[in-house]
C-alpha cells in the first residue's frame, strides 16, 4: 500500500518546505499540479522549483496544466457570475488532473487530496485500520501567521480514499464533511453526502494568506473567489489594515444567496501556542524566512 499526497500549486514555497518535512515519513509520492493560468484566466510562469527540495526529489511527480478548460465562458467582458463559473471549471480541472498520474498506481493505494495551503496531520493515523470509504481531516485555521488562529470554525479540507473508491479528485474535494446515518435514504442519490465517514479530530492545519500584503492581493485577484474580492474593490489599504489589526473580513460561514454581504466579519484573530504547530515550524521558527510569519 501506498499513499500519494496530492496539491494543486501556485506559489507557496515555505508551506511547500514545511509540507515536504512534515510528511515525509508518512508520504510515498507528492504530486504537485502546477497550471500555467490563475483561477481568474490570467497567464502565469511556472513557480514550482524542483530544485528547492532536492532532498525529496525522488519522491515528487510534478505535473504541469498547460491548457484552459474547453467549457469556460469567453469574452471582453464578463458578469460576476461569469468569473466565478469560470473560476470553478480551473479549479476542477487542477483538481482532476491528477487522474492522469494516479493511473500508474494500484486501487488499494490511497489518494490525499489537498490545497496548498492545507496539511494534513498523518501521525499516528494507520490507514489501514480505517474502515470507511471517505477519510476527512478536521483541521485548525490559522491566517496571516502560522500561529495567528482563525477559531470560528474548523476546517475540513485534506480529503482522502483508496485510488478504487474514487470517482474523481472534485467529487472527493466536495464531499460535506459529515458521517451521515445509514437509514438517510437522500445519501442514496447524493454526490456529496456519505454515510461511510472517518473524520479525524487533530487532522492538521490550514495556513490561509501566510503571505506578504503584495501577495496576498495577488492572490484575492486571482483565486476562485477573486469577483468576490472585484465586486467589493479590495486593494492594498484594505490588506495592509486586516494584517495590523489581526481581522478576517471575509465570513467563510455566508452562504451563496448572500454574497453582496460576505465581507462584513471583522473577525480577531487569536495567537496560538506554536506548540500546536507542526514540529518543523516550531524546530525552523528562528529561520528568518519562518521568524516573519510567527507572532
Amino acid at each position: 500500500m501506498k499513499i500519494i499526497d496530492c496539491i494543486t500549486y501556485y506559489d507557496e514555497p515555505l508551506l511547500c518546505e514545511v509540507r515536504f518535512n512534515t510528511l515525509d515519513k508518512f508520504i510515498d509520492k507528492f504530486l504537485i499540479i502546477e497550471a500555467r493560468f490563475s483561477h481568474s484566466g490570467k497567464k502565469k510562469p511556472l513557480k514550482f522549483k524542483m530544485e528547492n527540495y532536492a532532498k525529496f526529489k525522488k519522491k515528487i511527480i510534478y505535473h504541469i496544466i498547460d491548457n484552459e478548460p474547453d467549457d469556460i465562458i469567453r469574452g471582453k467582458i464578463l458578469s460576476s457570475a461569469d468569473k466565478r463559473h469560470n473560476s470553478i471549471k480551473r479549479i476542477n480541472q487542477s483538481y482532476n488532473e491528477a487522474i492522469k498520474i494516479l493511473k500508474n498506481f494500484n486501487k488499494k493505494d490511497f489518494f490525499i487530496l489537498s490545497d496548498s495551503d492545507e496539511i494534513p496531520n498523518l501521525k499516528d493515523l494507520d490507514f489501514m485500520q480505517i474502515n470507511e470509504k471517505i477519510i476527512i481531516f478536521k483541521q485548525i485555521m490559522f491566517y496571516y501567521k502560522f500561529n495567528l488562529r482563525y477559531g470560528k470554525f474548523y476546517w475540513f479540507g485534506s480529503k482522502a480514499c483508496k485510488i478504487g473508491d474514487l470517482i474523481s479528485p472534485q467529487w472527493l474535494r466536495y464531499i460535506k464533511a459529515k458521517q451521515y446515518p445509514f437509514w438517510r435514504l437522500d445519501t442514496l442519490f447524493s454526490s456529496v453526502k456519505y454515510s461511510s465517514v472517518k473524520i479525524i479530530e487533530n487532522g492538521g492545519w490550514h495556513f490561509s494568506n501566510l503571505k506578504t500584503p503584495k501577495k496576498i492581493l495577488e492572490k484575492f485577484k486571482n483565486f476562485g473567489h477573486h469577483n468576490e474580492y472585484d465586486d467589493h474593490k479590495i486593494n492594498i489599504k484594505h490588506v495592509h489594515h486586516m494584517l495590523k489589526n489581526r481581522l478576517v473580513t471575509y465570513d467563510h460561514s455566508m452562504d451563496q444567496k448572500n454574497a453582496n454581504k460576505v465581507f462584513g466579519a471583522n473577525y480577531l484573530l487569536s495567537k496560538e501556542n506554536i506548540s500546536s504547530l507542526p514540529q518543523y515550524i516550531e524546530k525552523n521558527r528562528k529561520l528568518s524566512r519562518f521568524k516573519r510569519f510567527i507572532v
